[in-house]
């Protein structure tokens, strides 16, 4: 199963534009700059859609390792940091941090601790990342 997206750019870095499009329309000529990545522009950046990424595939990996426990989610709320450090004379991403709060009736902590970190390694997006994944996870009653 393929997905695509595409990107345009025109002029420099620092003052160029771009725009992103996916192939499910979501993202329809939707603009980022410099500005939008390094700076704090009102646009997306390409850290700020891989974090989405990990987000929603790590939650999504979750919900199915609960539902192979018998589990299964009243809410899961992730949130994902991917943090861009300067390296060498580039920059690259070090780190993707996952922030869980989950109610997850009749789950024990030890079933719940289980199912995260399975999730977290076994997510897609996770294999891709070559960078430090944390997880913080907090199982609510």
């Amino acid at each position: 199963m393929d997905r695509h997206a595409k990107a345009q750019w025109s002029g420099d870095l620092k003052s160029g534009k771009g725009a992103l499009s996916s192939g499910s329309g979501v993202l329809s000529n939707t603009p980022y700059s410099f500005r939008d990545r390094f700076e704090d522009g009102p646009n997306t950046n390409p850290e700020e859609l891989l974090a989405a990424a990990h987000a929603g595939c790590f939650t999504m990996a979750l919900s199915m390792t609960l539902g192979l426990a018998g589990l299964k989610a009243e809410s899961l709320d992730t949130t994902c940091t991917v943090t861009l450090d300067k390296e060498g004379d580039g920059f690259a991403i070090k780190k993707s941090a996952l922030k869980l709060v989950a109610k997850v009736p009749g789950a024990s902590q030890e079933a719940f601790n289980q199912a995260t970190q399975q999730a977290k390694e076994g997510c897609p997006v996770s294999k891709l990342f070559d960078t430090e994944i944390t997880l913080e996870a907090k199982l609510e009653s």
